[in-house]
């Protein structure tokens, strides 16, 4: 049910009584269909978002924190040219549907009062954000859609402003018994619900099936008493703003499946999870889902590159270690060189092959040698010597270049390895910069596509017993974390695998065996192993831990190190747990 008509206008309802009159000091735009408002209103400052996504389109105060290109989107300037220090004097839903409009006046360069009109819609894939003038007129749109997109709706500065066609349903506002009954009584033998949903504006199905049960309890849903069913509905419209109480639900695993506006008789009241308002329920199921998202559309092009390169990698040592088993041979070919060399005086041109004494077994064998018909005798012992020349250089070049892609396919297996435990812009960006300094990537040099991003920081759990655990979740992290490390502090690293530097802050006294095991579960988690049943993890003194002069980020020497053997799990980690990445 998320972002239904009629959630929209609870929402509508809490935000007007919040921002209406309030005055607009901020306008930022972290993403390109992401609009934050800062409104000062009511004695304090209200953070609105307004949020155009294909997936996640929603509007809700928030508190999240959000990072902000250095150089602000052309449709951001606009917003703060013209409605910075303006008032919103209404917050709109028309007709009921989900669109939310705001009203705002402000004084325009000549100091004349103007109106403006900022139009969310929010539509699934056709979700937008439109600015307009006093007169209707489209300023900018986060979105443009021309003729080609849309011949019937065009989004385009200019353009005069055409609300999103009318499906011809009622609004649930504005409802009476006649008019619902009459749309009712077309609908045969269809579920009430089903009969609500396609008669009313704004109404999803989840929303339509819970009137259709509170209705129906015993489970009756055909509408066969249109009229009875119809002035039912107008009464539990009427009594809705007494039955408001924001609820998030949760399936049995504790994953966020939706978000209600009211309580919901038909679905399990223990995994219905009460919030303080309908913003505060929004922001919890969309904040990490719209996250997770967009993160996952960031990390796309890197995930491809690296997908890319490691593949190449693999078919190249593939190649490499054909060429060594090749060469493994070439020593058989030294052999029958000199068995020919040695054999001359029994050989002459144009033989296909020959039996000749093995001087090489001890008991005097013979062995079929193959020769070439159209050389001598010796030019067959020299093409058997070539052979082995071509064969011992191969492997020479083979084993030298085997090294070197298996730095490489550790390198890209440990930069995919970051990618994923990547939980923060900042994180994401680290793993780039490391890309373009190893020459994977190109360096961001474009001032628009740069943000201001903070430091990132090591993931923060807790043991059993209360130990600080901190895991590197990138290279860079993993140097700064080991570096920053007290000597006394236990150093873990999953054994023989790409993973995280695990660090275990021992203040006072030695770790106990469930603080070790503690940290040795984070460090199998942040690595290659996290899927294995059983993983090896080393663990010693940080003293011991040594960064060899000019070594890729995260790569270290260590000594002294014991091993423990865990079996990571979600269930394991999430006991560990105490909250998000360490700020400081």
């Amino acid at each position: 049910m998320p972002m239904d008509g009629l959630t929209i206008g609870r929402m509508v309802a809490d935000l007007k009584e919040k921002l209406v009159g309030g005055r607009i000091d901020k306008a930022v735009q972290p993403e390109k269909d992401l609009v934050i408002l800062t409104v000062r209103a009511g004695g304090a400052n209200h953070k609105l978002l307004l949020c155009a996504s294909p997936l996640h389109a929603r509007i809700h105060l928030t508190n999240a924190q959000f990072s902000n290109p250095l150089e602000p989107p052309v449709f951001c300037m606009l917003l703060r040219k013209v409605l910075l220090g303006g008032r919103i004097m209404d917050i709109q839903q028309p007709a009921g549907d989900r669109a939310v409009h705001l009203l705002i006046e402000n004084r325009d360069e000549l100091g004349d009062l103007v109106s403006r009109r900022l139009v969310l819609e929010i539509m699934s894939r056709h979700s937008n954000m439109i600015l307009l003038d006093g007169e209707g007129k489209i300023m900018d749109a986060v979105r443009h859609v021309d003729s080609d997109m849309s011949r019937v709706r065009q989004v385009l500065p200019g353009r005069e402003y055409l609300a999103p066609p009318d499906q011809g349903k009622l609004d649930p506002r504005t409802l009476d018994g006649a008019s619902l009954a009459g749309r009712l009584s077309t609908m045969g033998e269809a579920p009430l619900w089903k009969a609500l949903a396609g008669s009313l504006t704004g109404l999803s199905h989840q929303t339509a099936q819970e009137i259709g049960y509170r209705l129906h309890p015993q489970g009756s849903l055909a509408a066969d008493d249109p009229v009875g069913d119809a002035n039912r509905v107008v009464e539990w419209f009427a009594r809705l703003d007494q039955i408001q109480e924001a609820r998030v639900l949760e399936d049995e695993s504790g994953a966020v499946v939706d978000v209600l506006a009211f309580p919901y008789l038909s679905l399990p009241r223990e995994l219905q999870h009460v919030y303080p308002s309908l913003s505060h329920a929004v922001e919890a199921f969309f904040g990490q889902r719209d996250y997770a998202e967009r993160m996952k559309q960031k990390s796309a092009a890197m995930s491809k590159l690296l997908k890319t390169h490691l593949e190449r990698c693999e078919r190249k040592l593939a190649q490499q270690e054909e060429i060594l088993v090749d060469a493994d041979r070439m020593e058989g070919y030294r052999r029958m060189g000199e068995i020919i060399q040695a054999s001359l005086w029994m050989l002459e041109k144009g033989q296909s092959s020959a039996r000749l004494t093995d001087y090489y077994d001890p008991e005097g064998g013979e062995v079929t040698v193959a020769l070439d018909p159209l050389l001598s005798p010796v030019e067959n012992a020299q093409k058997y010597f070539k052979k082995y020349k071509k064969a011992r250089s191969a492997k020479e070049i083979a084993s030298q270049q085997k090294v070197l892609t298996m730095e490489e396919l550790n390198y890209l297996e440990g930069a995919s390895l970051d990618l994923q435990m990547a939980s923060t812009e900042s994180d994401l960006e680290e793993v780039r910069q490391d890309l373009a300094q190893h020459g994977y990537m190109k360096r961001t040099s474009n001032r628009r596509q740069m943000r201001q991003l903070p430091p990132s920081k090591p993931a923060l759990y807790r043991s059993a017993e209360g130990r600080e655990i901190l895991a590197g979740k990138n290279a860079a992290q993993n140097d700064r974390l080991t570096a920053s490390a007290r000597p006394g502090d236990v150093w873990f690293h999953a054994k023989d695998m790409p993973g995280s530097h695990v660090i275990l802050r021992v203040e006072e006294g030695e770790a106990s065996e469930q603080d070790l095991l503690d940290a040795a579960l984070v460090a199998a988690w942040y690595s290659k192993g996290q899927q294995s049943s059983t993983v090896p993890v080393d663990y010693t003194f940080r003293r011991y831990v040594k960064k060899p002069a000019g070594a890729k980020a995260g790569m270290v020497h260590y000594t002294h190190q014991r091993t423990i053997y865990v079996t990571p799990s979600k269930e394991k980690m999430d006991r560990l747990m105490p909250g998000p990445d360490v700020h400081s």
